[in-house]
């Protein structure tokens, strides 16, 4: 087969058009069969021979995806470009104000700045920002979505620039839905196409997104997964993302789903399998006769929540339910028509009976699956509903000490209604009586205090979704109401969800019981579920009470979704409205009333639990017009998102703002590439332990007052309880460099017994923060190292902890090993990653961060070279033969333009 394979270029002929494309079966008669390669490394392999002539790809990477099938697994890694990128506001506004300031560097080199726009197309869709402020009333929509634009204007100016001065970038308003929703719904193609030399050329659908769960797409045939914003903004600009080939798990589902359960409880029995066997970084791929009757919509649900499996992606093949999806969202016919064409004849269609060759299996039978939540704080940690009561009462132990009450413990609500009878009241130590609304009630452990609909996980789908609205009906037919203390919310990731609800007649029901929409976005599921009412704050806090969170979302790690609240339960749509009714954990829903009809008589779940066939009825009620209208004008926003005053200008003009900055990347950058120097009595910013994460390095959370962002922010004029979250402000250097390797549990081995963001400036002795003591080791020319032991970087691929790492001055880091992506990402911002010696560590080495290194070199390197390390102290001097950890003549090409942003730059001018 030669290099260029012309031989596989094909054409194909659908409804009248002509489209080419590159022919898996006839690349198959040179390479070898490929009937039983999984579909996801067919989507790989029509990737290798499409970017065949590109020095990014080499014959024996085409041929090693072939011979993958003999062992299920490879050691090779490939570079891997996909057709399109996907961005969310918090991750996707360092990416343009990277473009921005690329741009910038062009127009001081004299070029055209026009030049700098996305060569692969680029969606930014604005889903992060929405926060649950209001709630429970007609007007909370309208309230939240103009407190959103208020907070995020500065942020939200800047996009509405890069909406309109870039090429190949589009951007969704805040308001409209979340970017997977919308992906799935609309921005999806599964077969893409583009012009090249006058033919339309035909390959998969493929995406990178800076979102862990931009993998819901995978329900809809499209390989796709989340990745740093720096492989992202690489993507963006025609570069490879460069992969290992990955190890493929086959997951077999056969059977059907029993009568009342949901697509929810199907994907937590999935994601606690996948965990159980572990798959972290693996594809998995679904196959099975099980997927005949699997709706497209609970596809999407299992594939959404790979991140909590652990796997890089959860991939549903093509088939007639494909098909169906892309017509009842209001795709048209002719791109139907080319993707049923385009998968058979590439043999990416789903037929009977197919059983690929996979690294693993496993098996499940979906009438085994039972009605189940998860948490209280990971999603793989599966709790049947019969559990539920007794799994947090053993996680309580000895706080609960409850003892049968009388009046006085019972949880009052409107009208005098008990949630239970006396004899499943409590009355316990730390319970805490509370007036609030004009209701009396006494809250206890367990109370649920958050119940959320939301997440593009489940709002995404109509049968969970109405089975919600019909729950609601039934549960106001039968006079229940939500207990006072319970905060709830419908936030859906796409207006079409608003219209079937009010086509079904359900929507009323659900604001009734207090479920009214308060956005279109990630809200409670990332943490922007709000604040309490004051009341049940500080209830919370004086009994210390261990409350709960039931949301219908993906994530439920500790002290993600309120600070207050310690248990968080991921559940289906419609548990989420029954524990809104029941309003505590404790209750025994299989067996146990929700509370007392209107005629005195108690309610169970089972009385008001919808049935399949009225499910089914309801979802009948979701029409492609509905899609078709909603989607017509998805780019356009709302009249304030208009009105926002946008400068028509090719370079942005960077206004005074704390939230964007112009970031120094560039500063002074030349056409041509500098000669790199050696490291010379470089000392020591930190020293780390093992299995170091990103989470670690890279600035998150909540922006502390006396840190130095908090320091920063306020000599801005930013009062504390203006700063706004971390990810919010990745857009400003200034706040993010300061912010990086800040986190309160990082631990440095230079200081004895210290957590958090410090070190030992090693002329003065004294302890800083990471941040200032960079930046006096600036101040006296002084280059930066970091030391760490194995693993270092693993987690989720944060651009920042590279960037932040290469702004405070850090020139190399040397650790026993590394995350893969990290380790590239390092790369990417100019910084070189360097590997112990096998069997040399901090520890052997007896290294205390008092001594200097110098490495020797760097000029010179060539992948998987090796450099000289010379370490003093005044004990005396050692010499290593450190690993150079750049990998790829890419890698190096990066490397030596300073980053890989540089590169891109001077190629686009024609200097590189």
């Amino acid at each position: 087969m030669s290099h260029t394979t012309p031989e596989t270029l094909t054409q194909l002929d659908v409804g009248g058009h002509s489209y080419h494309y590159y022919s898996l079966p006839k690349a198959a008669e040179a390479l070898g069969n490929i009937d039983r390669l999984p579909m996801t490394l067919k989507v790989l392999l029509e990737n290798q021979l499409r970017f065949a002539n590109d020095d990014s790809v080499d014959v024996d990477d085409i041929q090693a995806l072939v011979d993958w099938q003999q062992q299920g697994r490879s050691s090779r890694e490939i570079g891997y470009r996909p057709a399109r990128v996907l961005m969310q506001d918090f991750t996707g506004v360092p990416g343009v104000v990277d473009l921005a300031s690329m741009r910038a560097a062009v127009a001081e080199l004299g070029e055209d700045p026009a030049r700098i726009n996305p060569l692969s197309p680029v969606d930014l869709v604005i889903d992060h920002s929405v926060m649950v402020d209001k709630f429970g009333n007609p007007t909370a929509f309208k309230d939240n979505v103009a407190i959103e634009m208020e907070r995020n204007r500065e942020r939200y100016e800047f996009l509405r620039w890069g909406q309109d001065a870039f090429d190949n970038f589009r951007v969704v308003p805040p308001g409209t839905g979340i970017c997977h929703q919308v992906n799935l719904e609309y921005l999806g193609r599964t077969v893409w196409t583009k012009e090249v030399d006058g033919k339309t050329l035909a390959y998969p659908d493929t995406l990178v997104g800076t979102d862990s769960h931009t993998t819901m797409i995978n329900g809809l045939g499209i390989l796709g997964w989340g990745v740093g914003g720096i492989e992202a903004e690489a993507a963006m600009l025609g570069q490879p993302v460069s992969m290992l080939i990955p190890e493929v798990i086959g997951f077999k589902l056969t059977g059907k789903l029993r009568e009342g359960i949901t697509a929810t409880d199907l994907v937590l029995t999935v994601t606690e399998m996948l965990r159980k066997k572990g798959v972290v970084g693996k594809f998995v791929e679904f196959y099975g006769d099980g997927l005949d009757d699997l709706p497209l919509a609970d596809r999407a649900t299992i594939a959404n929540m790979s991140p909590e499996y652990g796997a890089t992606c959860g991939f549903f093949p093509v088939d007639q339910e494909t098909l169906n999806y892309l017509r009842l969202t209001g795709r048209e016919d002719a791109q139907i028509a080319l993707v049923e064409a385009y998968s058979k004849a590439q043999g990416l269609w789903r037929e009977p009976g197919a059983e690929p060759i996979f690294s693993d299996t496993l098996h499940l039978d979906m009438a085994e699956v039972e009605a189940s939540l998860a948490g209280p704080k990971r999603p793989q940690d599966r709790v049947a509903l019969t559990d539920m009561k007794a799994t947090f009462e053993a996680l309580m132990g000895d706080r609960l000490n409850e003892v049968p009450t009388t009046e006085k413990g019972r949880l009052f609500s409107e009208g005098g209604q008990t949630a239970v009878g006396v004899e499943q009241s409590y009355e316990n130590a730390d319970s805490r009586d509370v007036d609030y609304a004009g209701k009396q009630f006494t809250l206890d452990h367990g109370a649920v205090v958050i119940a959320a609909i939301t997440s593009c996980t489940n709002t995404s789908n109509p049968s969970v979704m109405m089975a919600a609205g019909l729950l609601a009906r039934k549960a106001r037919e039968k006079g229940l109401t939500t207990q006072p203390w319970v905060k709830t919310s419908l936030a859906p990731g796409s207006k079409v969800v608003t219209d079937y609800l009010a086509a079904g007649g359900v929507q009323e029901d659900l604001d009734a019981l207090g479920f009214n929409l308060v956005g279109y976005g990630c809200t409670t599921c990332i943490g922007n579920s709000g604040p309490l009412p004051e009341s049940i704050e500080e209830a919370v806090n004086e009994g210390d009470l261990t409350v709960a969170s039931v949301l219908s979302g993906n994530r439920n790690f500790e002290g993600r979704v309120h600070p207050l609240v310690k248990t968080n339960w991921l559940a289906s749509p419609p548990l989420v409205v029954a524990y809104a009714l029941a309003g505590n954990v404790r209750r025994d829903l299989s067996k146990e009333p929700l509370g007392e009809g209107s005629d005195g008589k108690p309610v169970y779940l089972q009385d008001i639990w919808p049935s399949q066939a009225e499910i089914a009825e309801a979802v009948e009620k979701v029409k492609t017009e509905m899609f078709r209208k909603e989607y017509a004008e998805v780019f356009d926003g709302d009249d304030v998102w208009k009105a926002i005053d946008v400068p028509q200008s090719e370079v942005y003009q960077w206004p005074e703002s704390t939230y964007i900055q112009h970031p120094p990347f560039f500063d002074g950058m030349g056409r041509e590439p500098e000669a790199i120097d050696d490291v010379e009595g470089a000392h020591i910013l930190a020293m780390l332990g093992d299995s170091v994460t990103t989470d670690h390095i890279s600035p998150a959370g909540a922006i502390k007052p006396d840190s130095p962002a908090g320091r920063y922010l306020q000599e801005h004029g930013v009062k504390p309880v203006d700063f706004n979250s971390y990810g919010s402000r990745r857009g400003n250097h200034e706040v993010m460099m300061r912010g990086t390797f800040a986190n309160v549990r990082i631990r440095n081995e230079m200081l004895d017994g210290v957590e958090g963001g410090f070190t030992r400036h090693v002329p003065s002795g004294e302890q800083l923060a990471i941040y200032d003591a960079a930046m006096k080791y600036q101040q006296e020319g002084t280059p930066l190292v970091v030391v760490a032991g194995k693993e270092y970087g693993s987690g989720s691929s944060r651009d920042w902890a590279a960037k932040g790492t290469r702004l405070l001055g850090v020139r190399a880091v040397l650790a026993e090993s590394y995350e893969r992506i990290h380790r590239s990402n390092l790369i990417g911002m100019g910084v070189v990653p360097l590997q112990f010696p096998e069997g040399e560590s901090r520890q052997s080495l007896g290294l205390t961060g008092d001594e200097t290194i110098s490495i020797e070199g760097l000029g010179d390197l060539s992948p998987g070279s090796k450099v000289k390390v010379t370490i003093k102290s005044d004990k005396g001097e050692k010499k290593l033969d450190a690993l150079c950890r750049i990998d790829t003549v890419n890698e190096l090409a990066y490397y030596q333009h300073g980053g890989i942003l540089h590169y891109v730059l001077r190629k686009m001018i024609g200097s590189a």
